[in-house]
């Protein structure tokens, strides 16, 4: 995937984390939060020997699982 289909899929899987757990997010923090939601996504995924198939909606589910994950443990350390 190019540089532009990740920042796609960034903000989409970002935009899909504010939905499900609530917030503020603009496009910069849903493209932030999608983008590292991608790699916190697809470590977690490679070390639980999970495979998605390596196209758009594989790397979207990834990443939005990523993104939720990656904003529970912000929001914990934060208000912490």
């Amino acid at each position: 995937m190019g540089v532009v289909a990740w920042i796609v899929v960034g903000l989409v899987a970002g935009w899909i984390a504010h939905a499900v757990l609530g917030g503020r997010g603009g496009f910069l923090g849903n493209t932030a939060v999608g983008l590292m939601g991608a790699i916190v996504g697809g470590f977690l995924f490679r070390k639980l020997g999970l495979n998605v198939m390596p196209d758009v909606w594989g790397n979207l589910i990834t990443a939005t699982v990523g993104a939720i994950i990656f904003l529970l443990v912000w929001r914990a350390i934060r208000n912490a």
